[in-house]
């Protein structure tokens, strides 16, 4: 299942190059051309391996600044509320919204937590030095990875509310005419991506580039792109190197990082590539959306294992989870799956086909269950004995050994 997340985001990122590439072409290379790029460029960054994980790091982190840098120009560029937007990011409240505004939240978290980085993180833990028979030596190291995912995470954090913020503030109650006019005096050559009526725009990555140079020049428009090429940049490293870790771990498939990344690249393209040819932005974006409804489907199978696995006393020993983080931990993964769980349920509802339904239906029954052995196992790590077949097992012989009555010789 991890796998089929990584392929998916996988997939995710290549749609991202391309349209990275086509906006900053002005069009010149096509979608289809785009989809084709992301297969050298992956390959071209592979050869940074040679280098060492730690050049790869820093290298990483270049792409994220990048992506800071520019998500953060459009930021200053649109200028939002600043007063609005802390109230939005403390007060879960939001005036006059129904479910469509409640679907695209839960869809941003969705998109927003990628199952596979949990497992890249934990590998590239092991793969530092650390002396694990001394146990302050492992304290301390557990509390600079603790201080390292923060400030990943914090960063992480800033650069989503920036693009959120953008989206919110530039594209919040436009019409396609008003765009369509704005566009049309700046000389775009995207106009036919916005018809002449008067409903309410609709935005994606896409779009959201081309809009942002109508209304905020060029540079804009250039800066978007910059920054979505190096998110689908970082983002294809981090899926090589996660699904990686994945096999190894769970497969025990020592395959090198130049084969996986040929079959999930190859497995990514080709469907990416067939809608880029015979469909247009539209289709490539609305598949965006379904692998962000995948990726939500994909998180129990992260989030589940990790807790229980952190939660062994005979895999963590003095180092497994309390009192204290396995409720935390277990709310957390409560409430983050069901939110997913519902945005799969609004995504599935617009579909509108009874085909689709029954579908849907069959492949749920299937899903939940695998989930309710995942929970099952874990409440058992957490330590909810009578939930344990073996456990019982012995009680019951304690109990026949006990009661066993006495016979005189």
């Amino acid at each position: 299942m991890v796998e089929l997340a990584i392929i998916g985001s996988d997939m995710q990122e290549v749609i991202g190059c391309a349209i990275a590439f086509n906006l900053l072409s002005a069009g010149r290379i096509k979608l289809w051309a785009g989809v084709l790029i992301t297969i050298i460029d992956t390959f071209v960054f592979l050869f940074l391996d040679k280098y060492g994980l730690r050049k790869l790091e820093a290298f990483f982190g270049f792409l994220i600044t990048i992506m800071a840098i520019t998500f953060g120009y459009e930021y200053v560029t649109v200028s939002p509320d600043q007063g609005e937007l802390l109230k939005g990011m403390f007060v879960p409240y939001c005036e006059g919204c129904g479910p469509v505004q409640l679907g695209q939240a839960v869809g941003i978290v969705g998109a927003v937590i990628m199952p596979h980085n949990i497992y890249l993180h934990s590998a590239l833990v092991k793969s530092r030095e650390v002396d694990r028979s001394n146990k302050r030596e492992v304290k301390e190291a557990n509390k600079y990875f603790l201080i390292e995912a923060t400030v990943a995470l914090f960063v992480s954090f800033l650069i989503n509310v920036f693009v959120v913020a953008v989206f919110a503030e530039a594209f919040y109650d436009r019409t396609n005419e008003e765009v369509y006019t704005v566009c049309n005096q700046s000389g775009t050559p995207h106009l036919d991506l916005f018809p002449l009526n008067n409903e309410t725009l609709q935005v994606d990555i896409y779009r959201g580039g081309v809009v942002l140079g109508c209304f905020f020049g060029p540079a804009a428009l250039y800066i978007w792109a910059v920054g979505i090429l190096a998110a689908g940049q970082s983002s294809t490293m981090t899926g090589t190197y996660s699904g990686q870790f994945v096999m190894e771990g769970f497969l025990d498939l020592r395959w090198s990082r130049f084969a996986r990344v040929l079959l999930t690249r190859s497995l990514a393209i080709t469907p990416t590539l067939l809608v880029a040819i015979f469909q247009d932005i539209q289709h490539l974006t609305g598949m965006n959306d379904f692998l962000n409804v995948l990726q939500s489907m994909q998180l129990p199978f992260a989030l589940i294992p990790i807790l229980t696995f952190t939660s062994l006393p005979s895999l963590m020993h003095e180092f497994a989870n309390g009192l204290v983080f396995k409720i935390g931990g277990g709310l957390v993964i409560l409430l983050v799956c069901g939110i997913n769980m519902y945005f799969v349920v609004v995504y599935v509802s617009a579909l509108h086909s009874v085909w689709l339904y029954v579908l849907a239906a069959f492949f749920s029954i299937a899903y939940l269950t695998f989930i309710g052995y995942l929970v099952w196992l874990c409440l058992i790590a957490l330590g909810v004995s009578c939930l344990d077949p073996t456990t019982r097992k012995e009680n019951d012989t304690t109990v026949l050994i006990e009661r066993q009555p006495e016979f005189d010789s």
